[in-house]
């Protein structure tokens, strides 16, 4: 397998599905693209970026199937793994809860992507937000709460286990610290958890590691919805 994804700092759709990849304790390479340097152009028209209209993530596996959009990078290592590695929580009701919040938060938030961008590096101190921003939390935490209510008990994750439902939630965790927003207690302690694992840690570590800076995602107003 192949995973191309782009910058760690910045990249918070190429994040959800290097976590599934690496969830799925299969082998794979990856290669990181940086995004929109001089190069990015002319590197989105290559063969290998057209299915998904040079947009990151793309999984390919081998050379005949390629998987685009992360969520569908994570159904399909789902299919590959389903007899011994879950991605999705057991118990039917859980499983069709999860899979609603990934799907939301797919098409939703887009006031919080657009003026929170991802950056993992960066720790802003707290200031006002908007109107859009606080009823998206709120939403987000609503069901946050209803998870963790229903089948997050036994441990410490949206439905106790780490699933691809927090793999999905991961890059918003890292908004919530990176800019210092409201956190209720209990997202206070998800949100620890989720930034605790080890594939987050890893990625962190990544991210840390990368010498590129894009100015557009360091200014904390522009489009956050890579």
């Amino acid at each position: 397998m192949k995973l191309f994804i782009g910058n760690k700092a910045y990249s918070s759709w190429s994040l959800r599905g290097w976590l599934a990849v690496k969830h799925s304790g299969l082998s794979f390479e990856e290669v990181t693209v940086p995004l929109y340097d001089e190069n990015w152009s002319r590197r989105r028209e290559g063969d290998e970026f057209a299915p998904s209209g040079g947009k990151v993530p793309i999984l390919w596996d081998g050379d005949d199937i390629v998987v685009w959009d992360s969520l569908a990078i994570i159904e399909h290592l789902n299919d590959l793994t389903q007899n011994n590695r879950a991605f999705w929580p057991s118990d039917t009701g859980a499983r069709a809860m999860a899979r609603s919040m990934a799907a939301e938060m797919h098409s939703s938030f887009a006031a919080l992507r657009r003026e929170h961008s991802m950056n993992i590096r960066r720790i802003y101190p707290a200031a006002p937000i908007s109107a859009d921003v606080t009823a998206e939390l709120e939403r987000l935490y609503q069901i946050w709460l209803q998870a963790r209510a229903r089948y997050g008990q036994n441990g410490d994750f949206l439905f106790g286990d780490w699933s691809a439902a927090d793999m999905m939630f991961a890059p918003v965790v890292t908004r919530l610290i990176t800019y210092s927003l409201p956190m209720p207690r209990f997202v206070q302690a998800y949100a620890m958890a989720v930034i605790q694992h080890p594939h987050m840690q890893e990625w962190i570590g990544g991210a840390q590691a990368e010498d590129w800076v894009i100015e557009r995602y360091e200014d904390g107003a522009t489009d956050r919805s890579v």
